[in-house]
């Protein structure tokens, strides 16, 4: 988990499942989302998890 932590790019800083990637992937899967850490770095920090605003951010 520290490892996990350590690496996460999500920069959501008071997110609980920070480091613990099958509970944010569940989460954001649960609501239609992406999980910050496969966006690219800019794309990111909007904080939109939309599959849209990801798709436009990896094109």
């Amino acid at each position: 988990m520290k490892v996990n932590k350590e690496d996460c790019t999500c920069t959501h800083s008071g997110c609980p499942r920070k480091g613990k990637c099958c509970k944010c992937i569940k989460y954001h899967r649960n609501r239609g989302e992406v999980p910050g850490c496969l966006f690219p770095e800019e794309a990111e920090r909007s904080y939109d998890r939309s599959v849209e605003r990801f798709v436009k951010a990896v094109r």
